[in-house]
């Protein structure tokens, strides 16, 4: 099939396009790298980049957005399902907001990439984020009696951060959208050094045959919220690592691309990074806080056992909890000014990236 590339494609002609798609479903479904010639076209802003830049300047605005976007019944819909969502939005029907637009717009932007207008793998969307990272963090934080289950837990959640961090990045940065060899080994390398890294304080306390009990506080409570956050950070940081070493694009209020800028890619990086490290830190700090606090009381001397239960339900509470405000905490499309990039750019207007999750 002939693909129209993207100095042949005007506005006019990406509306015929749409209008054919629109009139044959099979169609769409059998030829998905149209979507991303059309999401490559300058003057062309994706639904999901345009909402979030124009909707997604408040915090509080995005917290309410994404404590619904993180419905796990999201996740039941089929792929034909999303494209179909992502053909109404494109639709002049897109415009008028009724409920089948909002649930569309639901259903695009925790589904869809932005850069590439492709699905994201069910395993790596946001809603699948808390029913799969949750047992993987608390498994991470049980009190294992060797050293091979820490190091097994610790590599299974951190290869599923890193596959998270590399399904919802900024893929303006990737060459034709694949992953270089460079890129795959910098990946595997950080997973191994993360998961031994995590593995750390069971390390310590089983290999020196640690008994006191201070120290095991310090080991088992204390130690891992740092350790735990700044491991979060790296992941991203390393997955993610083409994006400031490359640049990502940016982009005026249009769509339209000015340029690729290596220090936007670290700002979209870092945030991503910062908000990662609050995430993780707050789940390992709050929970061990909590039940420092409660095992204190008289009914839970009684019955010790309680304690390790109590543990996983706050661990799995807190980060259910703070997935929505992480995920909040810069915007998803965020502002740029003309100090903060290379010299090359020669623009007073305002210019926007798309920082990634």
């Amino acid at each position: 099939m002939y693909l129209p590339s993207l100095t042949q494609v005007s506005k006019s002609e990406r509306d015929v396009l749409y209008s054919a798609v629109a009139a044959g479903g099979q169609f769409y479904a059998a030829h998905t790298s149209l979507q991303r010639v059309i999401v490559r076209m300058p003057g062309y802003m994706d639904s999901n980049l345009e909402y979030w830049k124009s909707e997604g300047q408040s915090f509080l605005r995005r917290l309410s957005r994404w404590v619904d976007l993180l419905d796990p019944l999201s996740l039941l819909a089929s792929d034909a399902e999303i494209k179909n969502a992502r053909l109404l939005l494109e639709s002049k029907e897109g415009s008028s907001p009724n409920t089948k637009v909002k649930d569309a717009l639901k259903l695009s932007l925790s589904s869809v990439h932005p850069d590439t207008g492709s699905v994201i793998p069910l395993l790596f969307r946001p809603p699948a984020f808390l029913p799969i990272a949750a047992p993987l963090v608390i498994a991470t934080m049980l009190p294992h009696r060797g050293i091979k289950p820490a190091l097994f837990w610790q590599f299974l959640c951190q290869s599923y951060s890193a596959g998270f961090n590399y399904a919802n990045r900024n893929a303006t940065a990737s060459k034709n959208d694949k992953m270089s060899l460079k890129q795959l080994l910098l990946i595997v390398g950080s997973v191994s050094y993360s998961a031994c890294a995590g593995a750390v304080p069971q390390f310590m306390m089983k290999h020196y045959g640690l008994r006191n009990q201070a120290v095991q506080t310090f080991f088992r409570t204390v130690l891992p919220v740092p350790l735990f956050a700044f491991l979060g950070a790296f992941n991203v940081m390393i997955v993610r690592g083409e994006e400031f070493e490359n640049g990502i694009e940016v982009f005026d209020a249009n769509g339209n691309v000015v340029g690729v800028s290596q220090k936007v890619g670290l700002k979209a990086v870092g945030e991503t990074a910062v908000s990662r490290a609050l995430l993780i830190g707050t789940t390992a700090a709050v929970p061990n806080l909590l039940i420092s606090f409660i095992q204190r009381r008289r009914f839970i001397q009684r019955s010790p056992l309680v304690l390790a239960p109590l543990r996983h339900i706050a661990t799995a509470f807190v980060l259910g909890l703070m997935i929505p405000v992480s995920f909040s905490l810069f915007p998803h499309v965020g502002k740029v000014q003309k100090a903060n990039l290379e010299e090359e750019f020669q623009t007073d207007t305002q210019l926007y990236y798309h920082r990634g999750l």
